[in-house]
């Protein structure tokens, strides 16, 4: 829980007399990286034309019959198998009914009687210490068409490319207590499935959707209260709002002497408020029956054992080797380490020979700062591992300086150039004859004598002015430490050279 919202609780309860305790439980839906629907082989590529991904099996028709992805299997085992469930070895499909514009069966395949795993359970960790999570089950299903709503038109259309898409849906119990905790969980969850590379988990793409069921209930009861499910969330902050909003109504409600109606809620996140969409169905209102047209699947111990091979080193087993192997800084390790693609890019960048801690700075730093400018996620980093560590090999051999490394590094990032192609293109190397260097530094100090008196009176930091305007001058290309030797020797100081000083400004 934030600390408004456990602030505004502590009030309400104060003024009322009692404590309430929130009980949540999350089901969240994972899209899967197969590259073919689950029932047929339609693309499942995200952002096509409108109903473009479609065929007689995933838009419905009369006498078209799905098969099994055999992929999607696979993916759901190693979930399962990564949150120590316990995997069914004979499991079926079955048929929820309903009647939606975005269902063109008029049911959704799924599971309820024989899911493919269950009683999983994931370790969190938050301020107020570490516990388990427990998982009710996963089960397999298709995802549902899109509708979309043309207000200057007053119409509903409906794209079905997604409709078929393999899904997962991963069942919590009620054990979480506060938004801090639910956030705790996601992550933890999204970590596990991105590190499978069973799903990018994209919120904003719909990859992962999570829906929130919330109760409240007094501090001590036993009997869990009305609990609303709330959709619509498609980040962790609006998760995190939404269960503080949907607390406070709820004990709104009770201490006014309402009740609390079990029912489906949406979430406005920018109005900061949820309204009633649908009354809660029931496992009986979907009338589930198994499926006709899907056969069972027996899972071998085989089987089982291929899928449990192939699982990889997930975090804690990594930071744990990182720590062993490679000389960076603990809270390095934490930040690579928490996105599978960034340690990918770390370990082959040493792999070419690159210094780690060399590979961690630029991640560290220049990476993660145009992550935040551009609004992007480490998973959509596309500079290649090889590039990165010809970049830093490039540095360290001074054929570029520092600056020049950086603006190349922006452009790798946005493009993947080959830095030393590009730099031999744009002609930024190091100037490393000394002679044209020491001419330049010779009309630097012609040109600033105020600076050349300042620096002879005692004043250390304006030699990093004359360096800086001897870098201008040199566009960048040339060598910092040479230019500092320089600039003492012709200025009749003697001392060992140091790195650059910082910069001065003459006024």
């Amino acid at each position: 829980m934030n600390r408004q919202g456990a602030s505004l609780a502590g009030r309400m309860a104060g003024r009322m007399g009692k404590q309430y305790e929130t009980v949540i439980g999350l089901e969240v839906h994972v899209e899967l990286a197969a590259k073919t629907k689950i029932f047929c082989g339609c693309s499942t590529a995200f952002g096509g034309e409108p109903n473009t991904h479609t065929c007689p099996v995933c838009t419905g028709m009369p006498g078209s019959l799905p098969v099994l992805n055999k992929q999607v299997l696979a993916y759901a085992v190693a979930v399962g198998l990564a949150v120590n469930g316990t995997i069914t070895r004979y499991c079926k499909f079955d048929r929820k009914n309903y009647f939606y514009p975005d269902n063109p069966q008029n049911y959704q395949i799924s599971q309820l009687y024989l899911p493919i795993c269950r009683n999983g359970k994931v370790e969190i960790e938050t301020k107020e210490g570490k516990k388990y999570v427990g998982i009710h089950e996963i089960h397999m299903e298709e995802d549902a068409g899109k509708l979309i709503h043309d207000d200057r038109e007053d119409c509903s259309l409906v794209d079905y490319n997604r409709s078929g898409v393999p899904l997962i849906e991963i069942v919590s119990e009620p054990d979480m207590r506060s938004s801090e905790e639910v956030i705790a969980y996601l992550e933890k969850l999204r970590m596990i499935i991105q590190y499978l590379g069973v799903s990018d988990c994209k919120l904003q793409e719909g990859s992962m959707r999570v829906d929130v069921n919330l109760s409240v209930r007094e501090v001590g009861a036993e009997q869990l209260g009305s609990r609303t499910e709330m959709k619509n969330l498609n980040s962790f902050k609006a998760i995190a709002r939404a269960i503080e909003g949907e607390r406070e109504r709820q004990i709104k409600l009770l201490e006014s002497g309402q009740r609390v109606v079990q029912e489906t809620r949406r979430w406005d996140d920018g109005k900061r408020e949820s309204y009633a969409m649908r009354s809660k169905e029931d496992a009986q209102d979907y009338r589930y029956f198994p499926d006709p047209d899907l056969p069972p699947m027996v899972l071998d111990d085989v089987y089982l054992e291929e899928i449990r091979s192939r699982q990889p080193e997930f975090r804690e087993e990594k930071m744990a080797r990182y720590k062993e192997e490679f000389d960076i800084p603990e809270y390095d390790i934490e930040i690579i380490t928490g996105s599978k693609h960034m340690a990918d890019i770390f370990e082959a960048a040493v792999a070419f020979g690159s210094q780690p801690k060399k590979v961690s700075n630029w991640l560290m730093v220049e990476t993660l700062r145009l992550l935040k400018e551009k609004g992007m996620d480490p998973e959509d980093i596309r500079f290649s591992p090889e590039n990165l560590a010809r970049l830093i090999r490039m540095t360290d051999a001074k054929e570029i300086s520092g600056s020049v490394a950086k603006e190349v590094f922006e452009v790798m990032f946005d493009q993947d150039v080959d830095p030393e192609k590009y730099v031999e293109e744009k002609g930024l190397k190091m100037v490393n004859d000394e002679a044209v260097l020491k001419r330049t530094v010779e009309e630097v100090i012609a040109a600033n004598p105020r600076s050349v008196e300042d620096y002879r009176k005692g004043k250390e930091r304006a030699i990093g002015f004359l360096v800086g305007q001897t870098m201008k001058a040199m566009k960048g290309k040339a060598d910092p430490e040479t230019t500092n030797r320089l600039l003492k020797e012709l200025l009749n100081v003697v001392e060992e050279p140091v790195g650059v000083i910082g910069s001065y400004n003459p006024n």
